[in-house]
């Protein structure tokens, strides 16, 4: 098996800087939540200010799941070993997919009135791109399908004009896959296991392992997938949880250090206080603001940037946005 390690330089050379990473992206999966309205309200995605978070964001309960897609597609995309070592055995052993260079493409909708991005990285989808599905037949070109596909999550009646190999491909959270030999598959990240099913065109399955469970890398034959289990314990999913909770706690405390019952831990609180400093500045300020401030250079290799496009709505046009950065374990 040709796989591509990618070996950190310190684990965790300082715990309130790897927060921060993982803060990056939930805090961004927590703004995209923010309904149409309430965001026109606070003078749209660009100039919304960290302190009208509180009143703008209501919670939902798939929030923690949209941005656990944004941890685990930026993971796969930047190279982060835990989640790069899974993913590679997935798709090599599993979906006969070898090249040894994984990518990511986060693809999402509009959600019960929420803003959610489809980010479909058109420049790294070719003419001659391939959806793997796991079923017999040629597979299908990813790239020529992939507006018919968003179409059909927003509308049922347009399920089907999708072929049917792929008629439930719109379920897809990330194509998962690799440049070189130009294969994907359809992936459905799951913050809660059991809230997984199958579909046709879906093939892998990215959930939090759970305790008392073997985490091995299965198949699940009822479904038609590819079970991915993310370690928990000191590693990926245990960082991206004490994100989530900071960023829950920061809102509920009105954009301020939360009382310290809500939040004991030292470096919880701090980081608090870095988004507390912030909170006159428009969220998109704040979140590159950060950057600097999380942990630099984990990994020892330079993972290439990945292209995406941005698109709301039923709109097809698309414009360039920068993913965010994921925590690593």
């Amino acid at each position: 098996m040709d796989l591509r390690k990618e070996l950190q330089r310190n684990p965790v050379a300082d715990e309130v800087q790897a927060l921060i990473a993982v803060v990056i992206p939930i805090l961004r999966g927590v703004l995209f939540a923010i309904k149409d309205e309430a965001m026109h309200d606070a003078g749209g995605i660009d100039a919304i200010r960290l302190r009208q978070i509180p009143r703008a964001y209501r919670p939902g309960d798939g929030d923690c799941g949209i941005s656990f897609e944004y941890a685990v597609h930026d993971a796969i995309a930047r190279g982060n070993p835990i989640v790069l070592d899974r993913i590679s055995t997935a798709l090599s052993e599993h979906c006969r997919i070898r090249g040894g260079d994984p990518a990511s493409i986060l693809f999402g909708a509009e959600k019960s009135g929420a803003v959610q991005l489809i980010q479909t990285a058109r420049e790294v989808l070719t003419d001659d791109s391939r959806l793997l599905s796991g079923t017999r037949g040629q597979p299908v070109k990813l790239k020529r399908h992939i507006d018919a596909v968003a179409a059909a999550f927003r509308r049922s009646n347009a399920r089907q004009l999708l072929p049917e190999s792929i008629n439930g491909l719109w379920k897809a959270d990330l194509f998962v896959g690799d440049r070189a030999p130009d294969q994907w598959v359809g992936t459905t990240v799951k913050i809660n296991p059991r809230h997984l099913e199958g579909a046709q065109g879906l093939r892998l399955a990215v959930v939090p392992s759970q305790q008392g469970r073997n985490d091995a890398i299965r198949r699940d034959e009822q479904r038609n997938l590819i079970v991915v289990p993310l370690p928990y314990d000191g590693s990926f999913m245990e960082v991206f949880y004490q994100g989530w909770q900071i960023v829950q706690q920061f809102i509920h405390a009105d954009a301020c250090v939360p009382r310290e019952v809500h939040l004991p831990r030292p470096p919880d609180r701090q980081v608090c206080r870095f988004l507390e400093e912030r909170r006159e500045f428009p969220v998109i300020d704040v979140l590159a603001a950060l950057q600097p401030l999380a942990q630099p250079e984990l990994l020892a290799t330079q993972e290439g940037n990945l292209d995406v496009s941005l698109r709301r709505g039923e709109e097809s046009d698309t414009s360039l946005l920068i993913a965010p950065m994921a925590s690593q374990g």
